[in-house]
């Protein structure tokens, strides 16, 4: 048998983290920690841009912390040098480019599987992201555009036609920040951006007042094109337009295949646990946005950590 850690955490985001940290702090040690993405907090890195607000309370949801690690608003920037710091100060080992296949439960430990071999542990905790998994468009999206059609910002370059798609936090910051070197427009298929939270609203409303964004409200997409190396979109009511490039911010879905391949069980969408994040499976968690509803709170991801730290101290 390889070496048998005390605990394996997959996805080093702030449930993660917090999940790891905490548990080092109740007193367990070998602790690994999985990440498939070159560093921790993929999806803050990826997703959010240069300078944007990170709150504790996220969309006004008021949480009180339950453990020692003590999070404050900040930026992406300092959020990211806060997570940096305790990792820094907690022995805790984090294997980046490591990316989990799959989960079974062995005779009193478990079986991690990623690419090339396995790793052991006596609990396993799963802090997989929904934005792991961007949601993608039910059309299909022809081969010859494919490079011209993005769930992030990384391939944008400047004086572009750019179309954001989507109408939550992400698609509203996608496109105020791209207006300023662009030519951009927001197509969501609602008559409002009320979903979003009001720091938003308030800017997505200056940006197609000032004419920086236009906007298309209550419009869905059919399908795309190709246009001579182009993205024509093809909408349900209104004339077509080929634009430059197509972002997509529709949120995320639960890795559904990688839960059900673990034998985790799942209900609406979201895995089954306890009150203490354990799963049907004795021994093996969820914790952050993977268990809620739309995701996205780093203060309540934090208190699962610490939550999953405790019970695991106290039935070890």
């Amino acid at each position: 048998m390889s070496h048998m850690y005390n605990l394996a955490i997959i996805g080093a985001g702030p449930a993660g983290i917090a999940t790891a940290v905490e548990s080092y702090l109740q007193g367990i040690r070998d602790i690994v920690l999985l990440e498939k993405d070159q560093n921790h907090n993929s999806t803050i890195r990826k997703y959010y841009k240069d300078n944007k607000r990170v709150d504790k309370d996220w969309k006004g949801q008021k949480v009180e912390l339950d453990g020692r690690i003590y999070f404050v608003d900040g930026t992406k920037e300092t959020t990211l040098d806060f997570f940096d710091e305790i990792l820094t100060n907690h022995s805790v080992e984090l294997k980046t480019h490591t990316e989990v296949q799959s989960i079974k439960k062995r005779d009193g430990y478990f079986e991690v599987f990623v690419a090339g071999g396995s790793i052991s542990a006596k609990y396993v905790v799963v802090t997989i992201g929904r934005m792991g998994k961007p949601n993608k468009p039910d059309y299909k999206i022809p081969l010859e555009i494919k490079k011209r059609v993005a769930f992030t910002l990384d391939s944008c370059v400047g004086d572009e036609k750019i179309l954001v798609v989507g109408g939550g936090d992400s698609a509203i910051e996608y496109a105020v920040d791209l207006s300023t070197k662009n030519e951009v427009t927001i197509c969501y298929r609602r008559e409002s951006f009320r979903r979003a939270n009001p720091t938003n609203q308030n800017d997505i409303a200056n940006a197609i007042a000032h004419k920086e964004v236009e906007a298309m409200l209550g419009v869905d997409i059919d399908s795309l094109e190709d246009e001579d190396g182009r993205v024509r979109v093809i909408f349900s009511e209104r004339e077509s337009q080929t634009f430059d490039r197509v972002i997509y911010a529709i949120g995320g879905t639960t890795p559904s295949a990688f839960l059900a391949n673990s034998g985790i069980h799942e209900l609406d969408g979201k895995p089954v646990h306890n009150e203490n994040y354990e799963t049907n499976i004795k021994g093996l968690f969820v914790a952050g946005d993977i268990t809620q509803e739309s995701g996205g709170s780093i203060a309540l991801g934090l208190n699962h950590g610490y939550a999953i730290a405790c019970y695991i101290q106290k039935n070890n």
